[in-house]
């Protein structure tokens, strides 16, 4: 097991040159493997077999048992196979935002897994940003506001958005409800069969095992203000704010200014790094260390995710 870096430091990468298997190297330097990727944030196995699907799901439960369901879904993906998913299903044209896998949850995955089925013919990665450098790069006064304030969000569900049914994976208005209620999420139908939710959650959280305080939030990514122009307009025409799909705030209901929101995804930018995929590609992240996005692509790029280690549980040591 040959480790480096690429340019920017993330991910740092296991090579396979000795032809080894990934199954039996993981095995071999599992506590080894957990230590790096909660130092460095990220690692890229690069050179080996995964295994397609099957291997993934296989791997996963080697490094953090079984792989997490996808529940409180905020956007599109399909199962490939048992809780393995496509990366989101979002038009290829479209940029996906720098954003901490379901930070704008209660409990979180704490692992989440990046495989490259079949790369793109042209842009396509997945950019990285270590999280305790995207806090560096906040004014300090802007992270003191969000952590008095905290934040909020807001999600309307219709035909438009994205059902309710879809997106918590019922049809059964009182299980929304239950759910809602233990994740500390307020619940509002709308007519017949609209909802609309909103959560306060801490804008800044520590790291169960560094300690590291990190920017660790969905503030940026749900805002209407981080929309490309042309798509915010067109949104806010057609809902107006208050029926948005999503949008945050800070915690006590507040408008977070435009200014805050630019200099919020300044501070990602200037943190994040990127490489291109290779088929078989396999990237393990700290999900509280390192953020992630899509670049646009071209070509049938397909990148199957899954995810582990729900944050409410005991924290297994590297």
């Amino acid at each position: 097991m040959r480790i480096s870096a690429l340019p920017d430091g993330l991910p740092a990468v296991i090579s396979n040159d000795n032809n080894g298997a990934i199954l039996d190297t993981v095995r071999d330097n599992r506590a080894a493997i957990r230590s790096l990727i909660t130092e460095k944030g990220a690692v890229l196995f690069r050179g080996f077999d995964v295994g397609g699907v099957d291997g993934l799901h296989t791997l996963v439960r080697t490094l953090s048992g079984e792989p997490l369901d996808y529940t409180e879904r905020s956007s599109p993906r399909s199962s490939l196979s048992g809780n393995v998913f496509t990366s989101t299903d979002y038009p290829e044209s479209e940029e996906i935002f720098l954003h901490n896998e379901c930070s704008y949850q209660q409990h979180w995955p704490m692992k989440v897994y990046f495989y490259c089925i079949t790369p793109s013919t042209t842009q396509g990665a997945t950019p990285f940003a270590d999280v305790r450098k995207v806090l560096e790069h906040i004014d300090p006064a802007v992270v003191e506001e969000f952590t008095r304030r905290k934040w909020s969000y807001v999600r309307n569900f219709g035909p438009m958005g994205g059902t309710w049914q879809y997106f918590y994976d019922t049809d059964d208005r009182a299980e929304v409800e239950r759910y809602c209620a233990a994740q500390n999420i307020q619940v509002e139908w709308i007519g017949e069969d609209g909802l609309r939710t909103r959560a306060v959650r801490d804008a800044v959280h520590r790291h169960p095992v560094t300690g590291a305080e990190v920017w660790f939030n969905h503030a940026t990514f749900f805002h209407v203000d981080t929309l490309p122009g042309v798509y915010r307009e067109e949104m806010l025409e057609m809902f107006g704010e208050e029926n948005l799909p999503t949008n945050s705030y800070y915690g006590d209901g507040g408008q977070i200014p435009a200014e805050v929101t630019k200099h919020l995804q300044e501070a990602y930018r200037a943190a994040s790094t990127r490489f291109d995929w290779q088929k078989d590609d396999l990237v393990v992240i700290d999900n509280m260390l390192t953020a992630h996005g899509r670049e646009p692509y071209t070509g049938a790029r397909k990148i199957a995710i899954a995810m582990g280690e729900a944050s409410n549980t005991a924290v297994e040591a590297p």
